[in-house]
């Protein structure tokens, strides 16, 4: 493994020269092998990239990908000492900031940091400025579509970063994305992934309340599905809403409602500094404040399951 001493020459030298370094000579570390993560990671060391990854809670994806031929690290210190591109899929901005200021002082210049959680676009920037002054770069590449995407290396991605680092990254980047798109410059693909995670959580909201409705009217949960299925209504997101909904696959589509709320707030957070009225968000929003609040904030409480918490809400039984 090289040292950290040479590695900084390394990328001081291609800093000055303006190069980008090869794909062969990429490095990758992974910080955040969770529900996401562990697919992303285990498609980047399968195709050919020397990884490094460091364990969290849950050791079971990190010995996975030991397994696989990843690089296990013992701090984070560790972990960019030994990368030339770092991604983080975290849960939130804050964690985030705190892994970054915990990797700064071994982030070589000419290493390039890849946050892949859904951000804060605000704190995005600033981190962004903060990079730049020790050399290192920054790009915002947040994901859609789900774990079982993750897996076989068939994720979305929308991507804020200069051109220049995006040309370099989007090689690392298709080792588990099927579609890549460039949205702009830094944290532009932040604000992306706020405006899509809108649209999705808000089906998500309307999906619970119709399906409530339906049977508060007496129509069954499998007569409604049989006329929105197939119909110009039908789409992935709702089949795996109604996956839980109707089949009580409790896994049908895992990404929490803690998450989904998050998410919200800070969409909401960039239409005040917008100064966009956001009646719909806000009442989105509200709806999986509900299901938080009323109990649904642990790791396995998933946004299909805001059916339940409305359910509930309108004085239906549940299962």
């Amino acid at each position: 493994m090289t040292g950290s001493g040479d590695q900084q020459t390394q990328f001081s030298i291609h800093s000055q020269e303006k190069t980008m370094n090869t794909t062969a000579n990429e490095t990758v570390g992974f910080v955040g092998v969770g529900l996401m993560g562990h697919g992303m990671a285990k498609n980047i060391v399968e195709k050919g990239y020397p990884l490094t990854v460091i364990a969290h809670r849950n050791r079971k994806p990190i010995e996975d990908l030991v397994s696989r031929g990843a690089t296990e690290a013992k701090s984070l210190e560790e972990l960019a000492a030994a990368s030339t591109i770092v991604f983080l899929c975290l849960t939130s901005s804050r964690e985030v900031e705190a892994v970054i200021n915990a990797m700064k002082p071994k982030l070589a210049r000419g290493a390039v940091v890849i946050d892949c959680s859904t951000g804060d676009p605000t704190v995005t920037a600033r981190l962004a400025e903060e990079l730049k002054a020790l050399g290192v770069d920054f790009a915002d590449a947040p994901l859609s579509r789900t774990p079982k995407e993750a897996w076989e290396g068939t994720l979305d991605a929308m991507v804020g970063a200069d051109d220049e680092i995006f040309t370099r990254i989007r090689p690392v980047i298709a080792t588990w994305a099927g579609k890549i798109v460039h949205i702009g410059g830094i944290a532009d693909g932040h604000r992306m992934k706020l405006l899509n995670n809108f649209i999705a959580l808000g089906m998500g909201a309307l999906f619970a309340e119709a399906v409530a409705l339906s049977r508060k009217v007496g129509i069954s949960i499998d007569r409604f599905d049989s006329v929105i299925r197939g119909g110009r209504m039908d789409s992935g997101f709702y089949q795996t809403f109604m996956g839980y909904v109707l089949e009580g696959n409790r896994e049908a589509h895992r990404f929490t409602l803690s998450n989904a709320y998050k998410d919200l707030k800070y969409l909401e957070s960039m239409a005040n500094a917008a100064t966009v009225a956001t009646p719909l968000a806000s009442a989105t929003k509200n709806s999986y404040a509900i299901a938080v609040a009323g109990g649904g904030n642990g790791p396995e409480d998933y946004v299909p399951h805001l059916a339940d918490f409305i359910a509930r809400l309108n004085g239906l039984e549940t299962k």
